[in-house]
C-alpha cells in the first residue's frame, strides 16, 4: 500500500462484511453494503483502478442452525439467500465486480492453502481445551449453539461473541453457565483437542499495523485495548460437519472443520481473484492487491473490527500477504429511535423498502449523508422524508429541472459561450472537497459536496434572475444560464457515486454520450453538449399521507410481532456478526410497572458498549443560553439557534421547531455540545448540538445558575 492520496498507481479492491446466507436483508445490512458501493464509484470518478468484491458467508453455526430448524441441508439451505442476496443487491444499485460465497472451489482452496502456510509456519498448535457438550443431544456446542453469560461483563452471550455486551470474541469454553441452544438444558464442559493460531506472537506487528491503518477512528482505537491487555491464541477449528474441513496431515483426516472467521474474509481475496481470472490480468491483477502493494479498503460494521484489525492481519502477514490500507466501521441503525429487532419486527426490509416502490438512490443518499460514517443512524420515515424533499427533491432536483428546462426553453440547449470564472472556480472547490472527502473515508462529505454546489446554483441562479435578462441584456442572460448547465453537470458528476441511477438520469438529458460511470471528476468541468431535449423532473416530493401510512404498518407489524400473531420477514434474530452494518438488539427490554418506574419497553435501549473516562473527557460540552430562535424555511423540524457560551455565540440548527414555542426560547438556559463537528443543514451550519431528552425535546438545563460556558463534568 502507498497511503499516498488517491488516486494511487497501485490498484485497489473494496470490500465489505459478508453476510450470513441465513436470513432476509434489512437496511441494517445495507448501510454497510451501499457505503462501500458508494466510496468504490467515488475512487474509480477519481481515477482510481478498484474492484468491489464481496459474497455471502456459507459456514458457521447461524447457518447450520437455522438449517437444522427447517430440516434441510445447510448447503441448500445457504445458496437459496446467497441467490436472493445476487437478486437483491442490484435493485439497490450495489454493483459488485464479483460476489460470490465463501463454499465455492476457489474459497476453499485458498483458505486450505493459506491455513497449511501457517501451519508450515509454525504458527498452529495443539491444545486441549474445554468445549460445551449437550449430554442429552449426544453433541458438542460450538459457537450459536452454546448460550450463557460473558466471562468479561457478566452480560448475556453466545459462544463466540458476547453480542449483547462487551462485544468481545470469546474462545470455545469461556462462556459461564453454558446452556445448550439445541435442548434448552445446562451444558457441560468436556475436554477436546482443537488447533489454534499464535496470535499473541503477532502483538509488535499489530501495534505498527494499526499506527498505520486508515479509515474510521474505532477501528484503529477499539483494538488497542486488546493489544494492551495481552492478545489470546485464536482456536481456528469446530465441532462440527458443515464448513470447509481442516486441512488434513499425510497422518490422516482431521475430524474438525475450520472457524467461520478463518474462511469467512479468506473470501475477500477469493472475490478478488474469481474477478481477476473473468476479466484477465491484464485488466486487473488480484496478485498486484493482496501479493504486493495494492491499496485494500474493508468497509464493515463496528461489531467486527477485531476480526478485521486483530485476527485477520494477523493470518496475511503470517501467511504473506498484503495488509489491509483502510478499515472504515459503520455505526448502527436505530428505527425511530429504538433499537433494531427482527424477532419484533422493527426493521425496515430490504424488500419492503422495493415494494414502497422508491428509487433505491433515495434509501442511498439518506444512508450516507446522515452522520458520519461510523455514527449511528436513526431511520424513520419521517426522517426519510425530511431529507428527501429537502435536499434531494429541493435543492439538487429543484436546481437541475429549473436550469435545464430555462436553458432547453430559451436555447434549445447549452448558451454558446463559456462558463464563467466564479462557476469555474466554485466547482474546482468542490472537486476539491470530493477528493478531500474521499481521502477522509467520509461518504457523508462525498455526497454533500454535490449538495452544496447545488445549494449554490440555487443562489446563482435566483441572484441573476436570468428571466429578467434575456429582453434587455441577453448576452448577461446566455452567461447566466450557461454557468447554470455546467453547475448541472458537475453535481451529477460529483453525486454519481451516491445516487448512480439518478446521475445517469440527468447525464442523459443533457444529451451526453455513454454512461456517467465512465466520467471522472474533472468532467465536472468539461463542456456539455450543445443541445439536449426538455428535461423531466428526477425527484418526486414524499407526501405526508404516504409517510402517515408507512409509519401506521410500521407501528402494525411491531405490535403483531409483540402479540405472537404473523409478522412476516423475521429472520428468527440471527443476522450474523458477518453483517455489515449489524443491527442493535432489544428483546430483552423490560419495564416495570411499579410506582415511580418508567415503562422501559418506550425507552431506547442502554448501549452496552462502555466508554472510558478519557474518552468522556474528549466531550467539551458547556452551559449556555439561548439568545435567539427562529425556523428554518423549508424545513418542517429544524430552528436555527443562537446560543452564548460565554467564549462566544454559537450558531446550532436543532430538530425543535414543531415541539417549542421558538418565541419563549430566548433566555432559556441550556446545555451544548460544544465540541461536534459542524454540519450543514438545509443551507445553515450547525455548530454544536444543544442537549435534550426524549421526543418532546425536553431540553438539558442547569439547576442553578452555573456561569455561561462552565464545563459539564
Amino acid at each position: 500500500m502507498s497511503h499516498e492520496d488517491f488516486p494511487t498507481d497501485e490498484p485497489a479492491v473494496v470490500t465489505c462484511g459478508l453476510p450470513y446466507a441465513n436470513g432476509d436483508l434489512h437496511i441494517g445490512h445495507l448501510r454497510g453494503y451501499i457505503g462501500a458501493d458508494a466510496f468504490s464509484r467515488a475512487l474509480e470518478s477519481l481515477g482510481q483502478e478498484t474492484a468491489y468484491v464481496s459474497g455471502s458467508d456459507m459456514h458457521g453455526t447461524p447457518v447450520a442452525v437455522n438449517a437444522e430448524r427447517e430440516g434441510v441441508d445447510p448447503e441448500d439451505f445457504a445458496l437459496e439467500w446467497h441467490e436472493q442476496y445476487e437478486e437483491t443487491f442490484p435493485q439497490f444499485a450495489v454493483d459488485f465486480d464479483n460476489y460470490g460465497h465463501t463454499h465455492d472451489e476457489t474459497n476453499t482452496e485458498l483458505t486450505r492453502e493459506i491455513v497449511r502456510t501457517l501451519d508450515d509456519e509454525g504458527y498452529v498448535y495443539e491444545k486441549e481445551i474445554q468445549v460445551a457438550y449437550d449430554p442429552q443431544a449426544d453433541q458438542y456446542l460450538p459457537d450459536r449453539y452454546v448460550e450463557g453469560t460473558c466471562p468479561y461483563c457478566g452480560a448475556k452471550a453466545r459462544g463466540d461473541e458476547c453480542d449483547e455486551g462487551c462485544q468481545r470474541h470469546l474462545e470455545p469454553g469461556e462462556v459461564e453457565d453454558p446452556t445448550s441452544a439445541i435442548t434448552g438444558n445446562p451444558a457441560e464442559y468436556r475436554e477436546r483437542t482443537h488447533k489454534f493460531f499464535a496470535v499473541s506472537e503477532f502483538a509488535d506487528y499489530l501495534t505498527e499495523f494499526l499506527d498505520c491503518l486508515e479509515g474510521t477512528s474505532n477501528a484503529r482505537n477499539q483494538p488497542r485495548q486488546w493489544i494492551e491487555d495481552g492478545l489470546q491464541d485464536w482456536c481456528i477449528t469446530r465441532d462440527m460437519d458443515w464448513g470447509i474441513d481442516y486441512p488434513s496431515d499425510e497422518d490422516g483426516e482431521e475430524d474438525l472443520v475450520l472457524y467461520v472467521w478463518v474462511d469467512a474474509p479468506i473470501e475477500y481475496i477469493s472475490s478478488t481473484k474469481q474477478y481477476a481470472e473473468r476479466v484477465g490480468a491484464d485488466a486487473y491483477d488480484w496478485e498486484d492487491v493482496w501479493r504486493a502493494d495494492g491499496e485494500i479498503v474493508h468497509v464493515i460494521g463496528r461489531d467486527i473490527i477485531q476480526h478485521h484489525t486483530i485476527f485477520w492481519p494477523a493470518m496475511l502477514e503470517a501467511a504473506g500477504y498484503n495488509a489491509p490500507r483502510a478499515v472504515a466501521a459503520t455505526g448502527f441503525i436505530t428505527i425511530n429511535g429504538k433499537g433494531l429487532s427482527t424477532s419484533r419486527n422493527r426493521a425496515i426490509w430490504a424488500k419492503e423498502y422495493l415494494d414502497e416502490g422508491f428509487h433505491p438512490d433515495l434509501l442511498r443518499y439518506y444512508l450516507t449523508t446522515t452522520g458520519g460514517l461510523q455514527q449511528d443512524v436513526d431511520f424513520s420515515w419521517d426522517a426519510f422524508q425530511e431529507k428527501v424533499n429537502g435536499e434531494l427533491v429541493g435543492t439538487v432536483g429543484n436546481f437541475w429541472y429549473r436550469s435545464l428546462l430555462f436553458s432547453h426553453r430559451n436555447y434549445d440547449g447549452t448558451p454558446e459561450t463559456d462558463v464563467s470564472d466564479e462557476v469555474e472556480s466554485r466547482i474546482e472547490a468542490a472537486i476539491d472537497e470530493f477528493h478531500g472527502a474521499v481521502n477522509n473515508y467520509s461518504l457523508r462529505e462525498v455526497g454533500l459536496a454535490a449538495t452544496r454546489l447545488a445549494q449554490f446554483g440555487n443562489e446563482y441562479i435566483q441572484r441573476n434572475e436570468p428571466w429578467k435578462l434575456t429582453d434587455d441584456a441577453p448576452d448577461r442572460a446566455a452567461q447566466v444560464i450557461r454557468d447554470c448547465v455546467q453547475l448541472a453537470k458537475a453535481v451529477g458528476v460529483l453525486l454519481y457515486p451516491i445516487a448512480p441511477g439518478k446521475a445517469q438520469a440527468l447525464w442523459e438529458q443533457l444529451g451526453e454520450d455513454g454512461d456517467v460511470a465512465d466520467a471522472e471528476v474533472e468532467a465536472a468541468l468539461a463542456a456539455p453538449p450543445r443541445t439536449f431535449e426538455e428535461p423531466a423532473e428526477l425527484f418526486e416530493t414524499l407526501e405526508d399521507d404516504r409517510v402517515a401510512e408507512l409509519n401506521d404498518a410500521l407501528e402494525t407489524r411491531i405490535e403483531e410481532a409483540a402479540s405472537g400473531t404473523d409478522a412476516g420477514g423475521t429472520t428468527d434474530g440471527d443476522d450474523g456478526p458477518d453483517a455489515a452494518a449489524a443491527e442493535t438488539e432489544s428483546d430483552d427490554t423490560t419495564g416495570g410497572e411499579s410506582a415511580g418506574m418508567t415503562d422501559t419497553d418506550d425507552l431506547e435501549p442502554l448501549l452496552e458498549d462502555r466508554i472510558s473516562f478519557e474518552d468522556f473527557q474528549d466531550l467539551d460540552i458547556r452551559v449556555g443560553r439561548i439568545e435567539s430562535a427562529e425556523g428554518i424555511d423549508g424545513a418542517d423540524d429544524l430552528a436555527r439557534l443562537e446560543v452564548d457560551i460565554g467564549f462566544e455565540t454559537r450558531q446550532v440548527v436543532a430538530g425543535i421547531k414543531q415541539l417549542h414555542d421558538l418565541d419563549e426560547l430566548p433566555g432559556t438556559r441550556c446545555i451544548l455540545l460544544a465540541n461536534m463537528e459542524p454540519a450543514e443543514l438545509f443551507g445553515v451550519e450547525s455548530n454544536g448540538m444543544v442537549l435534550a431528552a426524549g421526543e418532546d425535546a425536553d431540553l438539558l438545563t442547569t439547576h442553578d445558575d452555573a456561569a455561561l460556558g462552565e464545563k459539564v463534568r
